[in-house]
């Protein structure tokens, strides 16, 4: 443990948090995870949470002596993951609008790499009709287009039953976003908390931003209410953010409209300088 730890220090103070929040914690398995508190219906919730800051919380969650802590993902021994995801969008970039206008029928589209197990997942992110996030995903095989006939028939069907079969289902799809991140995941019964580190972004034009250092990207996932993670980060002094990794082609693209994420885009990106 004191080799990982002193490994983590040369790198972001974020990613170090999150890595000895990680290692502090009790493990849990993928399969566990998954029967606990799976939630692909879920309400989300992000917090913008400088490293130190994390480092307590995190201590608190998942402090043994708790009657019910928070355990760490654990795969094959490690605890913190690589994600590298491309996300989809028509030329016009439909999904970035949809979501900046605050529109109910609106999906994401992306495909999701898992750098430590090389897993990848197809997926398609929804809102259901109470506002929640519905999550679908279909696993992609070693060398399968994200974006084959099996993948878009999928995401005719996804959309069709989410929002009905008038939905105009996109059909121009390119990338649009890349983005780059280390996650650590801890998880109670029915809830998750996923914490990110490192976030790099990159749009189809080469423009490229990066988080801050020392900033911990914290999403509490639950069935609703508000859980003890969201209560104790405002107890911190911290409220929801309203941010998405997606609207982050507004930090690169000053003429692309973003007035809803501008609070929050000046907080994770820094800075960033838009080429």
């Amino acid at each position: 443990m004191t080799a990982l730890i002193t490994a983590a220090t040369r790198v972001a103070p974020a990613t170090r948090a999150l890595a000895r929040a990680a290692l502090a914690a009790h493990p849990i398995g993928l399969a566990d995870v998954m029967e606990r508190a799976p939630l692909l219906d879920r309400y989300d919730r992000c917090y913008l949470v400088p490293s130190h800051t994390f480092q307590d919380i995190a201590a608190r969650l998942t402090d043994p002596h708790r009657a019910e802590p928070f355990r760490a993902l654990s795969i094959g021994g490690r605890r913190w993951f690589g994600y590298h995801s491309v996300y989809y969008d028509t030329p016009g970039l439909r999904a970035y609008h949809d979501h900046r206008q605050g529109r109910r029928e609106r999906c994401k589209i992306r495909e999701r790499l898992y750098e430590d197990t090389g897993e990848r997942q197809f997926e398609i992110k929804v809102k259901g009709g109470r506002g929640q996030t519905l999550k679908f995903r279909r696993r992609l095989g070693e060398r399968a287009h994200a974006l084959d006939d099996a993948s878009r028939g999928f995401l005719r069907e996804t959309l069709a039953e989410t929002y009905g079969a008038d939905f105009t289902v996109p059909d121009d799809l390119r990338p649009s976003l890349v983005t780059d991140y280390t996650r650590a995941t801890f998880v109670a019964d029915g809830r998750r908390i996923t914490c990110d580190a490192g976030l790099v972004c990159r749009d189809a034009h080469g423009n490229e931003v990066r988080a801050a250092r020392d900033l911990v990207l914290v999403e509490t996932k639950s069935y609703g209410h508000l859980t003890e993670a969201d209560l104790l980060l405002h107890e911190y002094g911290h409220r929801a953010a309203d941010f998405t990794k997606y609207a982050s082609l507004g930090a690169m693209t000053t003429a692309l409209p973003s007035h809803r994420w501008h609070r929050s885009l000046r907080e994770v990106f820094t800075a960033a300088s838009p080429a």
